[in-house]
């Protein structure tokens, strides 16, 4: 039994799912499936039941996992207090980030921070903003950009980066040269929208509500698990869209899309530097997090 092993573990119990594990880890399902034999072979117990598309811990299991998480906690505070008493930037970083930021903005930043602090390990894991907040309190996720508020009381939010975002609607429709149209023409159209949980879909709704407009007068004509496949969408005439303008830039630049102000609608949010509010952050936490707030 190692670290590596409980770690496995532990990720296929909180995903409910081999597949999910691997993703999350960045290995193969079938590697994912042999580590977890092999901690069952060494505990003499079958660990996990697979019921259907869920994988759940045996009693077993869950006597294991209650432990493998001290012992992981453990090892991460063993490392904090040694990087500590080093004074040294280096170590593994497990960061979070929403869509938007996770693919937009964090990868450059983590280029220029691992650039400039080569023994570094940084992990992105990237999910929709609800996702996010769950890893954090579970503490799969140290650090994180997120693109909406949160109301969970164990979480610290502080802005970071502004966002403006806009209508997007495909190169040949009716709007794409105007510079804006009025918020009651949204109802005409019908909109693909980001998946419930997603940052910019809560960001979408609050900032049409605060205007007067109820979001449930859109017509939705499908929703989508990622920024993504709502451009493709967007591109093959399924619906228009709000969306951040740092995620379609290029798209208008080629002549694709084109992003058009909504009359009495504020579309400006932020990004949130998120963290758990009661844990201790590991120096290299603190040190990217000051990289994040300069790199603003």
């Amino acid at each position: 039994m190692d670290f590596w092993q409980l770690t496995i573990f532990c990720k296929v119990v909180e995903f409910k799912s081999f597949s999910r594990a691997a993703e999350a880890i960045y290995l193969s399902q079938p590697t994912v499936s042999s580590h977890i034999k092999d901690l069952e072979e060494h505990c003499g117990f079958r660990l996990l039941d697979r019921l259907g598309k869920e994988v759940l811990p045996t009693k077993a299991g869950e006597l294991l996992f209650s432990y493998a998480k001290r012992l992981l906690a453990l090892r991460d505070e063993t490392e904090t207090a040694l990087s500590q008493f080093r004074g040294i930037t280096k170590g593994t970083l497990n960061l979070g980030g929403s869509t938007i930021p996770g693919g937009y903005i964090l990868p450059a930043i983590i280029g220029r921070f691992a650039k400039a602090h080569p023994e570094v390990q940084i992990s992105l894991t990237i999910r929709d903003t609800r996702e996010i907040a769950d890893g954090i309190l579970n503490g799969d996720v140290e650090l994180a950009v997120t693109g909406a508020p949160l109301s969970d009381p164990a979480i610290f939010q502080e802005p970071l980066f502004e966002d403006d975002m806009r209508l997007i609607v495909p190169a040949g429709h009716p709007w794409a040269k105007r510079k804006s149209i009025p918020m009651e023409m949204l109802k005409a159209e019908p909109f693909v929208t980001r998946e419930k949980g997603s940052g910019t879909l809560k960001s979408l709704d609050q900032s049409l509500t605060d205007a007067g407009f109820n979001p449930s007068c859109l017509k939705i004509a499908a929703r989508m698990g990622n920024t993504v496949s709502v451009c493709e969408a967007v591109k093959c005439g399924v619906g228009v869209s709000i969306l951040s303008t740092r995620a379609v830039e290029r798209d208008i630049q080629a002549g694709l899309l084109a992003a058009i102000a909504i009359e009495g609608v504020d579309l400006k949010r932020s990004f949130y530097l998120t963290r758990h509010k009661k844990r201790t952050p590991s120096p290299l936490a603190d040190a990217f997090a000051d990289f994040l707030r300069k790199a603003n």
